[in-house]
């Protein structure tokens, strides 16, 4: 997981990404799909010219209320030991709406969040995932992130270093370039960051720390929360962004996602605890169990388990 982060990191950060074919022709991630009765191998990392074709426009955007995300019948693997974890998960986000996964741990959660985002831990062996239109098996994890696609992971990892400041101007920057906008230099990335930092309440000597280097739990997960508001992003995935936070902080982070899903934007929550629904409250909860989404409702589905538990569903 390190390596996947450091190496996403790396590729977001670089002024002029360049990739060579042969430098991508081996598959971080592959996946089998089966269409008209045929099978054939499909990597989630293609080679550079593959992902080029694949590519629709670099500034689509659905209209409003057209699907975000759209995932049927997806299965996946680990990749070392092959043990099944995603066993035909489909689930629809449109624009402007928020859902929310629950389940027991295990129940393939975090691993549906970082198959969509390109973990090469995992294995695709079937379904699709379409973005905005677009393949997302067919993207390198890197080029996902660039189109839109936000995760935000549950433990973030440290990055000595790299200073904050550089980070979010060079995600920033790489966002910008593919969606064919002027590049900001540091002078103008503090003005387009000082009102985001305002509006998250977030304290601006964020900026001048190494990326997560010694933070707090809490402040590992504001410090997500002002990726996301820098890279202003389509669809964000929060992957337990609750975990571990006190009450106070726990309201910071709802009222700052609150903030940035308004509008078109799509949001999935994974959590385990309704507090977080409660104060970012989403349009469908669905229930995850052996790696497939096994019921969907409202907010009620969560404050059934929060009184009953699982069985409470049976």
């Amino acid at each position: 997981a390190m390596c996947f982060w450091r190496r996403m990191s790396a590729a977001i950060m670089s002024q002029t990404v360049s990739v060579s074919v042969a430098s991508v022709s081996t598959p971080l991630l592959s996946s089998k799909r089966r269409h008209g009765g045929v099978a054939f191998k499909a990597a989630a990392t293609r080679p550079l010219k593959a992902v080029v074709r694949a590519r629709v426009s670099q500034t689509t955007r659905a209209a409003k209320g057209d699907v975000l995300l759209e995932v049927k019948d997806l299965t996946a693997k680990v990749a070392e030991t092959g043990e099944s974890i995603l066993n035909g998960v489909t689930l629809t986000i449109r624009e402007g709406e928020t859902h929310a996964i629950m389940g027991k741990n295990g129940s393939g959660k975090s691993t549906f969040t970082k198959v969509l985002v390109g973990h090469p831990s995992y294995e695709v062996t079937g379904g699709t995932a379409f973005f905005k239109g677009q393949d997302l098996f067919a993207m390198a994890p890197e080029e996902r992130a660039r189109c839109g696609l936000f995760l935000s992971f549950q433990s973030p990892i440290e990055v000595p270093g790299v200073s904050n400041t550089d980070f979010l101007r060079m995600m920033c920057n790489e966002r910008r370039k593919h969606k064919g906008e002027v590049e900001l230099d540091p002078l103008e990335f503090y003005g387009f960051l000082s009102p985001k930092l305002e509006q998250l309440n977030m304290d601006p000597s964020f900026l001048a720390r190494n990326v997560n280097e010694g933070f707090s739990g809490g402040e590992k997960k504001r410090n997500e929360i002002l990726q996301l508001a820098v890279m202003e992003s389509e669809m964000s995935i929060l992957d337990e962004i609750d975990s571990g936070l006190d009450v106070d902080a726990l309201r910071d982070v709802a009222s700052a996602v609150n903030l940035l899903k308004e509008g078109d934007k799509g949001l999935l929550l994974i959590t385990h605890y309704q507090r977080l629904l409660d104060m970012v409250t989403p349009d469908y909860v669905h229930v995850m169990q052996k790696g497939k989404i096994v019921q969907t409702g409202d907010i009620s589905i969560a404050a059934q388990l929060e009184e009953g538990g699982f069985a409470s569903l049976a």
